[in-house]
């Protein structure tokens, strides 16, 4: 009796341990998914200068293009950044069930 309490033990620490790895990994996408919407706002903004570019003079209104060509770079640096940060981050949640699959192999055949 006391074997099939271990083993139960086991098989749910084996699945906490699985269920926590893939809260993380929601977590990493939902970073990716607010690091692409941080990519896009500045393209839009770009397109929305160029599509109305015909209504105003580059030279007169110079000095509010630089500003927000700067904010434009600043977001399109933190968008790349948080993109890359969550692939490598659930690249590295892939490792830890992969890992967690080999060592328990009652969950391996639930996850992919």
């Amino acid at each position: 009796m006391a074997i099939k309490d271990d083993e139960g033990t086991l098989n749910s620490m084996a699945i906490g341990e699985a269920q926590l790895v893939l809260a993380e990994k929601r977590t990493s996408l939902a970073v990716m998914r607010t690091g692409i919407a941080v990519l896009a706002l500045p393209i839009s903004v770009m397109s929305v200068l160029i599509a109305t570019s015909r209504y105003y003079d580059v030279l007169k209104v110079i000095y509010l293009l630089i500003p927000l060509a700067i904010v434009n770079v600043v977001l399109m640096i933190l968008g790349g950044y948080l993109v890359i940060r969550s692939i490598f981050r659930m690249r590295h949640h892939d490792r830890l069930i992969r890992d967690i699959k080999a060592k328990h192999g009652v969950i391996g055949k639930y996850i992919d």
